[in-house]
């Protein structure tokens, strides 16, 4: 016995070792498949007539050819041609090193063939397949190997270079985020609301229990006379419009000649135990009276942006029941969706286990925040976990200053009778495109009812609201509409200025019946989608006034109570 550490394996040494485990295995495999080939007939038949039995088959024989490949580079050409466009395996170590080039590609190879096996799965009902196919592709990127140091070859490098100083760094982040129970994605210390983000300058002009309603100055000398009030979702923080001068829409369409209000929701505490949806209605029923009264105008155009534009909906039908549709002159919607059918994978999570989690999860009448960041995170879990567990965890990086991935991290908190009767009357019940199934405050409500004109944004890549989905709101709505599928996602795709010369959306004059066949025939347009709306916002109503009295924020017959972007929005 000798007091010296051992010598750990060379580069050589481990690849001479794989390519030992590699011949052994191949040899196995030739054995297996020489008993296949002489095999009865019937036996071969079951094969070919078994789904399953055949995915193994061709997985099997996919390994061989691997690798036959490993062992003799020249033996024929890549098993997966596509996946040198992965993502998570393009640093070129994972190409120079053939042992590490293996791993990269037994598990693609095996990532793909657990994803078709899926497929080949019967008696399962839609949603069941969904929800197996939600949880494979989660399991098969929780698996990848890059998310562990030993085979990420850019990781090991890292570790040599720093003597594990990298692997130290990425503790400590790790350990911070397991603290604050939250996964970081951004640089918390680099943003300061109202500060360098959220700075657009205005007022609240009037605040419940629920909401503040703030309003922001003008910077031009005329305004349209129809103000326009925001509802962004209450899930997050209203600021995702607000984010910098650059970015901000909320900015834009003040420059645009708008008089612009914004609603920025209460994160929930326990004096919110009892809040449920018609709370939230009744909200934007009172921003919208309180607008008009101050402006002294008879109706103000309206947005609602995901939840609150799926809560919209509901205020534009309950106005209807009442007979005061008028008081609504548009309705523009963000990535909002009415029905259901077709919601995506948020579908998943909404079963009677997950609503028990929910119910178990909640505090003084409240769910925290938390809770949902980490839903949404895993619908992108490869992008929004497994990215940072191995930049930040294994490589130690430090966290990059990115307003938008900051807003993410921003949690609200939810109120549970709330959040609750969303996930079943909606998600799972979609009742709200059956005429009288839903009531808001006591009063039926019916879709068909509305006849407001609409703008109807959706997401071309949206994961959270599937365009089929947000389509589905002109199967319901009588009025005139006007639908338009942005480039990107939930966020990128509405959150896209006109100076970024980013993206693309697709409009269609015609009057198709489905979303496929609004593809199929519409014209791409490059760039931004908010000069489109403008000018359609402007066609529904073209009068103006001075940017005077009631116009700038505080001067009206609703004093001012703090600067944007208000309290409401710091609290956590």
């Amino acid at each position: 016995m000798t007091d010296s550490m051992p010598t750990p394996f060379t580069l050589e040494e481990m690849q001479h070792w794989t390519q030992v485990i590699g011949r052994a295995q191949q040899v196995m495999l030739e054995h297996s498949f020489k008993l296949m080939d002489d095999a009865p007939p019937a036996f071969q038949k079951l094969i070919e007539a078994n789904p399953l039995l055949h995915a193994q088959s061709n997985f099997w024989g996919e390994s061989i050819a691997l690798w036959q490949r490993f062992l003799n580079p020249e033996s024929g050409p890549p098993i997966n041609p596509g996946a040198d466009k992965d993502r998570r395996f393009a640093a070129p170590q994972w190409r120079d090193n053939p042992a590490f080039d293996l791993i990269r590609q037994s598990y693609l190879l095996a990532s793909e063939h657990l994803l078709k096996g899926v497929e080949t799965i019967e008696g399962l009902d839609p949603k069941q397949h969904e929800q197996l196919r939600f949880a494979t592709r989660n399991f098969v990127d929780a698996l990848s190997p890059s998310n562990f140091p030993l085979t990420n070859p850019v990781v090991l490098e890292k570790t040599m270079e720093t003597r594990g100083e990298n692997l130290v760094e990425g503790l400590k982040h790790m350990l911070d985020d397991l603290y604050k129970g939250q996964l970081t994605h951004s640089d918390p210390t680099a943003f300061r609301v109202g500060e360098n983000i959220a700075i657009t300058p205005g007022k609240v002009i009037h605040q419940t229990p629920i909401y503040q309603l703030i309003q922001y100055a003008p910077t031009t000398e005329n305004v349209l006379k129809t103000p326009l009030i925001i509802f962004p979702p209450w899930i997050n923080r209203y600021y995702i419009l607000d984010l910098n001068p650059e970015k901000s829409f909320i900015r834009w369409a003040v420059d645009q000649g708008i008089t612009v209000f914004v609603v920025s929701w209460k994160s929930a505490d326990a004096s919110m135990a009892d809040v449920i949806w018609d709370d939230y209605v009744r909200a934007q029923i009172d921003a919208i009276d309180t607008v008009c009264e101050l402006l002294e105008v008879k109706s103000a155009h309206t947005i609602g942006y995901c939840v609150a534009g799926t809560t919209l909906a509901a205020t534009l039908a309950l106005l209807a029941a009442r007979g005061e549709a008028k008081k609504v002159k548009s309705a523009t919607f963000f990535t909002a969706q009415v029905d259901f059918s077709r919601a995506g994978d948020l579908q998943n999570f909404v079963d009677e286990q997950f609503l028990a989690f929910i119910d178990q999860s909640v505090t003084d009448g409240y769910l925290d925040g938390r809770y949902m960041a980490a839903t949404f995170n895993l619908l992108r879990g490869r992008d929004l976990i497994w990215n940072y567990v191995t930049n930040n965890y294994l490589l130690g990086n430090d966290y990059a200053p990115f307003d938008l991935l900051y807003w993410n991290g921003d949690t609200t908190n939810l109120p549970a009778k709330w959040h609750r009767s969303y996930l079943t009357d909606l998600y799972r019940d979609n009742k709200l495109v059956v005429p009288g199934a839903l009531r808001v405050d006591d009063t039926p409500i019916n879709l068909t009812k509305v006849k407001t004109p609409a703008y109807i944004q959706a997401g071309r890549e949206d994961h959270i609201a599937p365009p089929e989905s947000v389509w589905k709101i002109t199967e319901h709505f009588k009025g005139p509409l006007r639908f338009v599928l942005a480039g990107s996602g939930h966020i990128a795709g509405v959150v896209n200025p006109p100076q970024a010369h980013k993206y693309q959306y697709w409009l269609n004059d015609g009057a198709p019946a489905t979303l496929d066949a609004f593809v199929a025939t519409a014209h791409e347009h490059k760039g931004s989608w908010w000069p489109d709306w403008i000018v359609w916002l402007r066609a529904q109503s073209k009068a103006e006034v001075a940017a005077t009295g009631a116009r700038i924020p505080g001067n009206g017959t609703y004093e001012a109570i703090e600067d944007a972007p208000g309290s409401y929005v710091r609290a956590k």
